[in-house]
């Protein structure tokens, strides 16, 4: 059973430890736990309870009538509110009871009412990457275990996974082929599926040959499938050799291939590029390119 200080729960629902206090002292709405030396800290229960009594308060529903529902009441206002707000404080709000919970029904009604309501790309960069930056930094602190993370994760995966299979296989000579891995050590899965789905659903061939891929794997596997583009992330530290050491090599053994490169350890080290090697710095950089390249296929398109 986990153990929440009071600074948790500020980090986990946004509410100032100050406030909470004045809600248990003046509406008795929560009790605390206390060690033998007097110091609050909360349970599991405490910490649920207190995320779906923040999500009410920022919307709009004050403390003093929430102290006098019922958990059940509660815990119904949540769901409905989650299903009309789309608000972004909102949405990662319920997404974090949701894994705190490791209420998979929870989490699949917020995604899918989103996905619904802004496409499946819109949820993904407006409601999931921002929610698993908050779920680096509780991971980071502490506020959340390795479980919890795992689960989400896991959700978040099938979700894509559905995504990417959901877009139509295109054909033609003027098809990109891209080949995208996880080189050893990486394990940056879900922006790796993302790049999978941007890919595909922007009409291009895509083969995703997986993690802890080695140079000697990418060279079969480009052997076999002649992709025109190769992506791939570098956001860990590379321990077998150094980075730039690594991107010269990528450049010199496949030099038939444009490849694109992005990751935290890419921008941070200053990588040198060759010809053939494209740095994405960000997101947003990746999203303009995947724009510039699908406008150049479209134009191609239109000449033949």
């Amino acid at each position: 059973m986990a153990v929440y200080s009071i600074k948790d729960l500020e980090k986990l629902s946004g509410i100032k430890a100050h406030t909470l206090r004045v809600w248990e002292q003046r509406y008795d709405i929560i009790k605390p736990k206390r060690t033998k030396t007097n110091i609050r800290y909360y349970l599991d229960d405490d910490l649920k309870f207190i995320l779906n009594i923040a999500l009410l308060n920022k919307n709009g529903i004050k403390i003093s009538k929430i102290a006098e529902m019922s958990r059940e009441e509660i815990a119904e206002k949540v769901a409905a509110i989650s299903e009309i707000n789309f608000e972004y404080g909102t949405q990662l709000d319920a997404l974090t009871i949701s894994m705190i919970e490791m209420d998979e029904y929870k989490f699949d009604r917020i995604i899918s009412t989103n996905i619904q309501q802004l496409g499946f790309e819109r949820t993904m960069l407006e409601i999931i990457y921002p929610f698993l930056d908050k779920l680096s930094v509780l991971w980071l602190t502490g506020s959340i275990n390795p479980v919890q993370e795992n689960f989400m994760s896991y959700l978040i995966r099938q979700k894509i996974v559905v995504a990417i299979d959901n877009e139509t296989l295109v054909s033609g000579k003027d098809v990109k082929r891209f080949l995208i891995y996880l080189p050893e050590g990486e394990k940056q899965e879900l922006s790796m599926l993302f790049m999978h789905y941007l890919l595909k659903s922007r009409g291009n061939h895509v083969a995703y040959i997986g993690q802890d891929i080695t140079l000697a794997d990418l060279k079969d596997a480009c052997t076999i499938y002649q992709p025109d583009f190769i992506f791939t992330m570098i956001t860990e530290t590379f321990s077998r050799e150094p980075l730039q050491q690594y991107v010269d090599r990528l450049a010199e053994n496949f030099k038939d291939c444009r490849i694109l490169l992005s990751g935290y350890q890419v921008v941070a080290q200053k990588v040198e590029r060759s010809e053939n090697i494209e740095i994405l710095k960000s997101l947003d950089q990746t999203m303009s390119f995947l724009e510039t390249l699908q406008a150049s296929g479209e134009k191609i398109k239109a000449r033949h």
